[in-house]
């Protein structure tokens, strides 16, 4: 794996979140553990003071200091990226990452990769996990239940990345079934043992992503024992596992907040950005030392440069203009990105629905004809763009008037908007 890995760093990298489904056995990754989870739950709401919460003497050597030092020693290392882009299920594969960080994400999450079947299938490696020498500082997730497996699959990957990261926040029914992502909320020891073996065993550092429990001091318990364990970065979906409609449902940043002081290590917050106005917002409540995106990227894959969609331009604060760029430009470089760095057409048939949501309802003939067709080419996707432009459409991204010469002049983004 490292050898084609290597011949391939210069040309890609791409990731999957949720495994093939036809096989069954991929959402099963270890045997029917609810009795075990039930009684790991109680152990968590009697004390923070008690198992699974009391480390080992490893472990603790572990919290100490130097680990925490190590840290912030890494993460200055990185350059501090505040503008980050979340892990996506078959959506934040590579060129959708570099398309991203030409318009100001300064690093990016790899979707979810599945442990076990990333170190027994060499296609799914080949398929699911692409990177460029560009594409830094990255995070690659995997979720998993079996810290031999979880480690396994690693130690594959370390060369390639900035951190490995443990996926604790997958609220999905596949999650469920395949017990992990949030559901290992009710197997704390198993966390536990999680984190453990990559921080003993990883020259990389171990990252962690996580939702809320119900109860905000179980959340903060929850999120000592990580940084015990090893992990030395969190990121905090500030939602529980049963609020999974994000319109609907704002993330709870105070709790982030609260959790943001209760550690040492640094912080990422996760819930509610849904222009650069919210990246500022959520700073200053959070704490926190960067901000995740996910759906509103999808959208608009130039948040992070300071360009918002109509939808957020009537009532904001400032000066918005009609900007040179629109929803089309970007599917447009996100091809050309797709054409130098080869990904499954049904990711680019994803984002081409997300991207182009509101052209499709004005003129929902043309997504008709998209949805028709079987199998897409570039040229065909290209054409469609044509299409929607002849029609007279004009559906621009807006953006402050001194930033957006700056980020055109420059080629892409700074971030520091």
């Amino acid at each position: 794996m490292a050898s084609s890995l290597t011949q391939t760093q210069t040309q890609t990298q791409t990731i999957h979140s949720d495994p093939p489904q036809p096989d069954p056995e991929y959402d099963l990754l270890c045997s029917d553990q609810q009795q075990q989870q039930q009684q790991q739950q109680q152990l968590l709401l009697s004390s923070s003071d008690t198992s699974p919460f009391s480390l080992g003497s490893l472990t603790r050597c572990l919290a100490g200091e130097s680990h925490i030092d190590r840290a912030w020693a890494h993460w200055l290392k990185l350059g501090r990226p505040k503008l980050i882009v979340a892990p996506m299920v078959d959506n934040s594969e590579l060129p959708f990452r570099m398309l991203c960080r030409k318009y100001g994400a300064e690093a990016a999450y790899t979707p979810m990769l599945h442990s076990r079947i990333f170190t027994e299938t060499e296609k799914y490696r080949d398929q699911e996990f692409t990177t460029c020498k560009e594409d830094r500082p990255l995070f690659v997730q995997f979720c998993a239940n079996d810290p031999d497996i979880l480690l396994e699959a690693a130690k594959r990957v370390e060369p390639f990345c900035d951190y490995v990261d443990i996926n604790l926040g997958c609220p999905q029914r596949i999650a469920k079934r395949g017990n992990y992502g949030a559901f290992l909320m009710d197997n704390l020891p198993l966390v536990k043992s999680l984190v453990q073996k990559l921080a003993l065993n990883l020259q990389v550092p171990v990252s962690c992503k996580i939702r809320l429990f119900p109860d905000l001091q179980v959340t903060i318990n929850y999120a000592k024992m990580l940084e015990e364990a090893g992990c030395s970065l969190l990121a905090v979906h500030g939602r529980t596992r049963d609020e999974k409609d994000g319109k609907k449902i704002r993330a709870d940043w105070n709790a982030i907040r609260a959790v943001k002081d209760a550690l040492r290590i640094p912080v990422l917050a996760n819930g509610n950005i849904r222009h650069i106005d919210d990246v500022q917002k959520c700073l200053e409540e959070t704490g926190a030392e960067g901000v995740l995106s996910a759906e509103s990227l999808l959208e608009n894959p130039a948040l992070f440069a300071g360009y918002r969609t109509g939808e957020w331009v009537v009532g904001s604060e400032g000066c918005d203009k009609v900007g040179k760029l629109d929803q089309t430009d970007l599917l447009v470089e996100y091809l050309k990105f797709c054409e130098r760095y080869p990904v499954p057409w049904r990711m680019i048939r994803a984002h081409v629905h997300k991207m182009l949501g509101d052209w499709f309802r004005l003129h929902p003939h043309v997504r008709e004809d998209l949805n028709a067709q079987s199998k897409l080419t570039f040229e065909f996707l290209y054409n469609m763009v044509d299409r929607l432009r002849e029609l007279g459409t004009k559906m621009p991204l807006y953006t402050k008037d001194s930033h957006e010469d700056r980020v055109l002049a420059n080629g892409l983004a700074t971030g520091n908007v």
